[in-house]
């Protein structure tokens, strides 16, 4: 027998680059447990999600329960040429499809970082809540993306919410799997 879901009570907040800092550790404990990495991940990420903070037009929306606990986070910011980021997908757009889709994709675009729920939260919409609510606003004419390969909630998310394939079957530097690309005009209907 399968318990049915628990109420939704959870709360979407968006927080300044303070807030997150201040609640970092728990923030990258649910990044963490979404993703199934290893505990060590989180002071490898710290760094990173600390310098992306910094980055123009941040933003970050979080869902927070009933107990004011983190069960959700969506962050991103305006990409641009010199991120590591942007440049690998550059270099994977131009090889696959030529530099006038790098300019179509990458010449205006909000890089979605990071959209986790934790597992017990997943199954009553509150990942496209959190990437309706970040993304309501965003400044630019684009936002892409990066999520790994093969069948997932991710990716029926993104699917389910207009996102294309920008590149496919793409590796990153350092990282094994394979990625793909995904994007979408702003704003969102």
């Amino acid at each position: 027998m399968t318990a049915a879901p628990s109420p939704r009570t959870e709360r979407l907040v968006e927080f300044s680059p303070q807030e997150l800092n201040a609640r970092l550790h728990e923030a990258l404990e649910l990044y963490v447990t979404a993703m199934n990495y290893p505990p060590s991940t989180v002071e490898q990420r710290a760094p990173m999600w600390l310098a992306h903070m910094l980055r123009e037009d941040w933003r970050c929306v979080v869902a927070l329960d009933d107990r004011d606990e983190l069960v959700g986070i969506g962050y991103g910011y305006r990409g641009s040429s010199g991120q590591w980021w942007h440049e690998q997908v550059r270099r994977g757009l131009t090889t696959v499809s030529g530099a006038q889709a790098v300019d179509e994709w990458m010449d205006d675009y909000f890089e979605l970082t990071e959209l986790h729920v934790l597992p017990r939260a997943q199954g009553r919409g509150l990942g496209e809540a959190l990437l309706r609510n970040l993304l309501a606003g965003v400044p630019t004419t684009h936002v892409l993306l990066s999520t790994p390969e093969g069948p997932s909630n991710a990716w029926r998310l993104y699917r389910r919410v207009g996102f294309t394939d920008v590149l496919r079957h793409y590796q990153f530097t350092g990282d094994p799997r394979p990625f793909a690309v995904l994007g979408r005009e702003l704003p969102m209907t």
